[in-house]
């Protein structure tokens, strides 16, 4: 999917802390991948830049365990996954995990899961054949090449750098699809989100009183059944997003809305974070039947829905923060909420846009468009965002209770 634009949201360049897959040494007949260099702030495409280098000197190691792995079902595996089973040492590829985690503002501590053993986070790194086209010639023998997404605005890229099994560089086009096979080291979208999503929840619960409005809902829900009363929601029918020329290796999206409005009992933004992981492509049409809109959490029968696309460079504590604070300050800077009444949500909006810095609003991957004033009980057929790159149906729905 093309990553649209309209503007919103764009992270400053961020750093990692540590520096992998720098050197390889053979010990006990088995490859090792030995940290010769001393740690040093690189940014996460730095870091898959040193990954896929270093996998391709590394490919006669790993070509029978992704040959066993990659078929015309499954085009992605997990890096870690194919170290081991290729004899070769992930000590580097951990820490390279532990900095693009730190980059990202994700967890880099293992969980307690019992007395006895303790669980590490999920590896974030994975390698995807970049094409369903390439794998036969792949198959028969076609030796490939290892690149990475590079970093900033992609119309700004001027190429894609990629290294061959011999670990010179070569430079691919943007746009056009190469005629020999790729494999691009990338992150795990789904896993990425998942965790970074998690982290934004917990910082708006953490920094304002949300937790308490939260605990609220429950418990109104919880009246809601006793009584017998109904709850309110919205729900998305169907979804479609526009397309525009996007980079070969970009690969699928992976979206997700923020759904803006006021605290019902205080004078406080909500701020919720709505999983969206089925929509991937453009020029799709969509119809997950979601519910995305809770009102028995907003002050008025009215909010604001933005829609955003997962990042590598994003740093999640970094934007939760920075959203959390930009809504607040708006928010404090009106003196009687209640005159403006639901007005109030498109102007905290507004307010968000306006505050970020301007160095947020270089990169398209972010932003997908924006929703103003969905209201309680009405329908939209149709309905497109204010920047016109997605169109949706959405419902009210009642849900009755048990």
């Amino acid at each position: 999917m093309k990553k649209v634009t309209l503007a919103i949201l764009v992270i400053a360049p961020l750093t990692l802390i540590n520096s992998s897959f720098v050197a390889a040494a053979k010990s006990n007949e088995t490859k090792q991948i030995v940290q010769t260099q001393p740690d040093y702030d690189i940014s996460v495409s730095s870091a898959k830049r040193e990954i896929a280098l270093e996998l391709s000197r590394q490919y006669t190691q790993i070509l029978p365990t992704l040959q066993s792995d990659i078929n015309r079902y499954n085009l992605t595996v997990n890096a870690d996954q194919v170290l081991q089973s290729s004899g070769v040492a992930t000590k580097a590829l951990h820490k390279s995990e532990q900095a693009i985690r730190s980059a990202k503002g994700l967890s880099t501590r293992s969980a307690q899961s019992s007395a006895f053993m303790r669980v590490e986070n999920p590896n974030l790194v994975q390698f995807r054949l970049a094409d369903a086209s390439m794998l036969s010639d792949w198959q028969q023998g076609v030796s490939p090449l290892f690149a990475f997404e590079p970093a900033g605005n992609d119309k700004d890229w001027a190429n894609i750098e990629a290294y061959d099994v011999d670990g010179n560089i070569q430079l691919l086009d943007v746009y056009q699809l190469p005629d020999r096979p790729v494999f691009v080291v990338e992150l795990d979208k789904q896993q990425t989100i998942r965790e970074g999503l998690a982290v934004m929840r917990e910082i708006l619960a953490q920094n304002t009183d949300s937790a308490k409005p939260l605990e609220s809902a429950r418990l109104q829900r919880s009246a809601f059944k006793s009584a017998d009363k109904p709850i309110s929601t919205t729900v998305i029918k169907q979804i479609s997003l526009q397309d525009d020329q996007e980079p070969w290796i970009s690969g699928a999206a992976e979206v997700y809305a923020i759904v803006n409005g006021v605290n019902p009992s205080r004078d406080e933004p909500v701020l919720d974070i709505i999983e969206m992981p089925y929509l991937d492509y453009a020029e799709k049409e969509y119809y997950p039947n979601q519910v995305v809109i809770h009102w028995e959490r907003y002050r008025w029968a009215a909010a604001d829905m933005i829609l955003m696309e997962h990042d590598d460079g994003t740093n999640y504590k970094e934007l939760a923060t920075a959203l959390l604070s930009a809504a607040e300050t708006i928010l404090k800077s009106i003196p009687d909420p209640e005159v403006q009444g639901f007005a109030i949500v498109a102007t905290i909006t507004n307010g968000i846009l306006k505050a970020l810095p301007d160095a947020w609003f270089t990169n398209d991957d972010d932003f997908v468009d924006a929703y103003y004033t969905l209201q309680e009980g009405e329908t939209y057929t149709n309905h497109y965002g204010s920047g016109g790159n997605a169109r949706a149906t959405f419902k009210p729905l009642v849900i009755n209770p048990r």
